[in-house]
């Protein structure tokens, strides 16, 4: 009873520092693997038990990494734009229109492409401005912040109206 109480609440620890939603839940689940390959390694595993639950433990975190990063079996339905997405793209649309050219080419390229692609698109894009890859990355983000307030303001405005 003692020594379980102490390995499941080590285990929620690993999962806590690991920043787990579902630390307890996790920490079951370990124990209740562990219990059932039990029989098979009894005999033949040598050396403390609880560094046996830590393995484990950390196996299962992985796990509920990959079951969180998968997508869902059917994407939602896309609703119909609402009145706010669509004031909200005008406004966004607007701001962009009022950023000077080079800033506006910029943040444009800079968002343009996904995973692989982007990457190879953002170091051509920083070697053709002449820049490293962590000046585009700030460049980058202060327009797009500065994009954001803009936005922000816009919206107020439109709801002030």
């Amino acid at each position: 009873g003692a020594k379980y109480e102490w390995i499941r609440k080590r285990l929620i620890k690993i999962f806590v520092s690991r920043a787990s939603t579902t630390p307890e839940e996790l920490a079951d689940k370990t124990i209740n693997r562990v219990a059932h390959k039990l029989p098979e390694i009894q005999a033949s595993y040598v050396g403390d038990p609880a560094h046996y639950f830590c393995g484990v433990a950390i196996n299962i975190f992985r796990e509920s990494l990959r079951r969180d990063r998968m997508p869902a079996v059917t994407p939602p339905e896309a609703s119909p734009p609402d009145e706010e997405s669509e004031q909200e793209l005008a406004c966004l649309e607007k701001c962009v229109e009022r950023l000077p050219q080079p800033d506006r080419n910029l943040v444009m390229a800079y968002y343009q492409l996904e995973k692989h692609a982007k990457i190879d698109h953002r170091k051509k894009l920083a070697e053709e401005l002449g820049l490293g890859m962590n000046a585009l990355r700030i460049r980058a983000c202060r327009i797009r912040a500065n994009l954001m307030k803009c936005t922000e303001d816009c919206l107020a405005e439109a709801r002030s109206a």
